[in-house]
Formats: structure tokens, sequence, C-alpha cells
């Protein structure tokens, strides 16, 4: 179970990263964002973390076997559930989700069944 848990949280986070509240998380959430295996980090300027109010809740992961690209990681300690990484694009434009379609919400339940991880309250 801790070798899954490291899995999820990194020793460090990079950015760009989440800034805003480091206190809204109050309960577990029911859903929480998940990044798919196909975010580009929209080449290091993403969409997506601008827009989540959680501090260091979203945040870039270097892709070791392509540097410098990278991705987009959620931590699901600190997620909040708000569905706002999938509901604006930039420059405030509404879009559906993700320009590529890389981030799902997912079931609490369901993800904690997946990863064999339970998740802090």
């Amino acid at each position: 179970m801790i070798e899954a848990l490291e899995e999820i949280e990194p020793a460090y986070k990079l950015e760009p990263m989440s800034h805003g509240r480091a206190d809204l998380r109050k309960k577990k959430p029911k859903i929480l964002a998940v990044i798919l295996d196909n975010c580009t980090g929209c080449a290091g300027s993403p969409a997506c973390v601008e827009y989540c109010p959680v501090d260091s809740c979203m945040y870039w992961v270097l892709d070791t076997e392509h540097p410098p690209l990278g991705r987009i990681e959620v931590d699901p300690n600190l997620c909040i559930g708000c569905k706002l990484c999938t509901s604006k694009g930039p420059d405030g434009t509404f879009l559906e989700g993700c320009p590529w379609d890389a981030i799902e919400m997912m079931d609490v339940a369901e993800w904690e069944s997946r990863t064999g991880v339970t998740l802090n309250p």
C-alpha cells in the first residue's frame, strides 16, 4: 500500500502548479479529477492549472523519457472535486472540458478500488 501511495505523491511538485487556498478540503469529495495518459501539459502552459482553486493540487511532472516535455498530475488528497479544471479554457473561454480530453472526473470509490489507496478524509 505504501508503494501505491508513493506513486500518487511524488517527493516534489514542479511548476506550473495550482496556487490557491490550502484549506479548501474539509472532507473527502465524491468525485476527483484524474489526469489521463493523453495529457500533454499543453506544452508547458497548461490551461487547467490556473483555474484550480487549491494550492499545489495540480502540478507539472517531467516526462523523464522525453524532457523537457511533461504532463499535469492531480494530488488526490487535495482535490475537492470542483470540476473547474474541466470547465474553463484559456482567457476564461468555456470549453466542454480539457481541450485534449485528458481530465476525467471519477467517483472516489471507483478510484480507490482501482488504485488500492484510501484517500484522506
